[in-house]
């Protein structure tokens, strides 16, 4: 069964209206102002505007209905078909990143984006995790949720066993563990695992490998988007 959600602004639409990966999610509406209709018609041929059903609103419908306090005058209703880990059983993989019961909005965003940024493959997020398709998940996502495939709903056991049918090698990150980045197998196809904000992630099984990221400053701990970040991109490098 079909879902919908709702992406505004020019930034998230620009790789709605040609998204680079065949899983990403279709415009089902666009609703334009007048101005919204000329920033799209400034970056896209005309044809590429006539495959979509477009219904011209005014300024104050677009403000209503949109999640931001100044819309571009540009929003799109979007669907796409709930997601299944088993879509990918027979895709060649190398980097994926997981990540477990993740709460923030723009931590789940980012993290979307980075990977795309970085060149993985596939980005999963456990069951109980942010609402990926929320608005502000979208939005921060600044138009990486149709550059990258994007699971949600995954349980980590679920994860293991298609990581192992892959071939992926399990890498945790772990605040606490003695190995660190410069331990990790850059040449290995590799799932990265990133917990909760919070709680960070619950006991693992042994055949995952624990990593730290080296901190020379006083800070606890990073922020998880942003040690997501620092690992994806050393994996990447």
């Amino acid at each position: 069964m079909e879902r919908t959600f709702v992406a505004d602004g020019l930034q998230s639409l620009r790789s709605a209206l040609v998204p680079s990966v065949p899983t990403a999610p279709l415009i089902d509406l666009l609703y334009l102002t007048d101005a919204g209709l000329e920033k799209l018609r400034s970056e896209f041929a005309q044809e590429v505007l006539d495959k979509r059903e477009i219904i011209m609103v005014s300024n104050q419908v677009m403000n209503a209905m949109a999640d931001t306090q100044s819309p571009q005058g540009i929003l799109a209703l979007c669907k796409y078909l709930p997601s299944d880990i088993s879509r990918f059983a027979a895709s060649a993989l190398t980097k994926v990143a997981y990540f477990w019961q993740i709460q923030d909005p723009g931590n789940a965003g980012t993290a979307i984006r980075t990977a795309d940024a970085c060149g993985f493959d596939l980005v999963i997020f456990s069951d109980q995790s942010v609402d990926i398709y929320s608005p502000k998940v979208v939005r921060s996502t600044a138009g990486s949720l149709w550059n990258i495939p994007v699971i949600d709903d995954v349980p980590l056991d679920l994860l293991e066993e298609f990581s192992y049918s892959k071939n992926l090698s399990l890498v945790a990150l772990d605040g606490g563990a003695d190995q660190t980045l410069a331990d990790l197998d850059k040449s290995l196809p590799t799932t990265l695992v990133f917990g909760n904000e919070g709680h960070g992630l619950p006991e693992l099984a042994p055949a995952f490998q624990r990593i730290s990221i080296p901190m020379r400053g006083h800070a606890e701990s990073f922020n998880v988007a942003s040690a997501a970040a620092i690992t994806m991109y050393f994996l990447s490098n």
